[in-house]
C-alpha cells in the first residue's frame, strides 16, 4: 500500500497562526445585502434564545421584511469608498499585527482576519490558515468582555469547522481580555488624549457596552460583570471617583428587559440632574462601527443635546492604534508562550 508523503499542505515550512475574529458587516448598504446578514447574524442560537420555530416564524414573517431597510439607510450613513469601517479596520489591524509579529518574533507568524457574519467567512479564514501550513493556532476574537453571544458564537464555528479536518493543528482559545493591563492602559489612554485636545472639561465619562437580554446573565453568562470590572480598572488608572462616571448599556433590540441603565435614556435624563458635560467610551468595540458612529455619535448625541446638554464628546475605538496593536502583541505573546517559535523548531523535517 502507498501512502500520502508526510508533507503537510502548503509546503515544509510549519507555521504558527493567529485568527483574529469579530462580529463582521454586511457586504453592501443594500436591503438585499442586509437581509443576507442580519438573517445569519439573528438565526444564530447564541444571539436570540428563543425556540427555533417561533423565532424563525418572527424573523422571516416580520423583522426581515421590514428591517434590512431602516439597516440599510443607517449603513449608508458610515460606509466609506473602502467599504465598512468594522472591516476596513479589522483588516488594517491583522495586517499591522502580522507585521509585528513576523519582525519582532518571527517570519513564520501568519495572521487571518475572519468574521463570526458575513465576509470574510470564519471557515474561509481557518481555509488559508490551514493552506498556510499552519501547525501551532491561536484564536483570537476581539470580544474584550467575554460572552456567549459572541465569543463563544465564535467557538462554535470554529469547533464545527474542525470536526471536518483531518489534521488538528494545537489550539489555543484566548476567550477574553477585560482586564488586561495592556487593555486597560490603551482605553485610559484614549481618554487621556481626548480630555487633552479641549480646555472644557467634561462632568462624567460614560462608558457604554453593549447590551444583552437580562436573562442571560441570569443563567450565567458573566459579560455584565465583565463589564463592570473593565470600567472600574479604567476609572482607577484614570484616578476618577465614583461620581464620576457610569456605566450603561445601549443597542437593544425587542421588547424584553436588557442589561441596565440604557444608554440612551441616562444621556436624556442627565442634563436635568445638572450633568451638561459628557464623554462617552465604548469599550466592548475593538473597532468603531454602526453601533458607535452612528448610534452613539449621531443618535445619541443628538438625544442628550436637545434634552439640555452642552458638550457631548465621543472617544473613539482602540481601532488599530499603535496602542491597540501593542495589547494585542502582548496577549499574543502571552498566549503562544511553550510554542516552537524559533525557524528551527518550525521546520518539519
Amino acid at each position: 500500500m502507498k501512502y500520502k508523503s508526510e508533507k503537510l499542505s502548503g509546503g515544509h515550512q510549519a507555521r504558527v497562526g493567529v485568527l483574529l475574529l469579530n462580529l463582521g458587516s454586511p457586504d453592501a448598504p443594500t436591503p438585499s445585502a442586509l437581509r443576507r446578514y442580519l438573517a445569519e447574524f439573528l438565526w444564530d442560537p447564541r444571539v436570540v434564545e428563543m425556540s427555533r420555530p417561533l423565532w424563525w416564524l418572527i424573523l422571516h414573517g416580520i423583522i426581515l421584511r421590514t428591517r434590512p431597510k431602516k439597516s440599510a439607510q443607517a449603513y449608508q450613513s458610515v460606509w466609506s469608498e473602502q467599504g465598512a469601517p468594522l472591516l476596513v479596520t479589522s483588516q488594517q489591524q491583522a495586517q499591522a499585527l502580522q507585521a509585528r509579529l513576523q519582525g519582532e518574533v518571527s517570519p513564520h507568524f501568519v495572521v487571518e482576519l475572519g468574521m463570526r457574519y458575513g465576509n470574510p467567512s470564519i471557515v474561509s479564514a481557518l481555509d488559508k490558515l490551514k493552506e498556510a501550513n499552519v501547525q501551532h493556532l491561536v484564536v483570537l476574537p476581539l470580544y474584550p468582555q467575554y460572552s456567549a453571544a459572541t465569543t463563544a458564537s465564535c467557538f462554535d464555528v470554529i469547533y464545527r469547522e474542525l470536526q471536518q479536518w483531518r489534521w488538528i493543528p494545537e489550539l489555543r482559545f484566548i476567550n477574553g481580555y477585560d482586564d488586561h493591563p495592556a487593555y486597560i492602559s490603551a482605553l485610559a489612554k484614549s481618554v487621556e488624549s481626548a480630555w487633552s485636545q479641549t480646555e472644557e472639561k467634561d462632568e462624567l465619562l460614560l462608558f457604554s457596552f453593549h447590551g444583552t437580554p437580562t436573562r442571560y446573565c441570569e443563567a450565567g453568562d458573566p459579560y455584565y460583570n465583565f463589564c463592570q470590572k473593565t470600567a472600574r480598572l479604567v476609572a482607577e488608572q484614570l484616578g476618577l471617583e465614583k461620581e464620576s462616571y457610569l456605566i450603561t448599556f445601549q443597542s437593544r433590540f425587542g421588547k424584553e428587559p436588557w442589561l441596565q441603565p440604557y444608554t440612551d435614556e441616562t444621556l436624556a435624563a442627565l442634563p436635568s440632574k445638572g450633568i451638561k458635560r459628557v464623554a462617552v467610551i465604548c469599550p466592548g468595540f475593538s473597532v468603531d462601527c454602526l453601533e458607535t458612529i452612528e448610534e452613539i455619535d449621531v443618535e445619541n448625541r443628538e438625544i442628550f443635546l436637545a434634552a439640555g446638554g452642552e458638550l457631548f464628546r465621543y472617544i473613539s475605538a482602540l481601532n488599530a492604534s499603535p496602542d491597540h496593536i501593542e495589547m494585542m502583541f502582548q496577549l499574543l505573546l502571552q498566549h503562544t508562550h511553550g510554542w516552537p517559535l524559533s525557524k528551527d523548531s518550525l521546520l518539519m523535517e
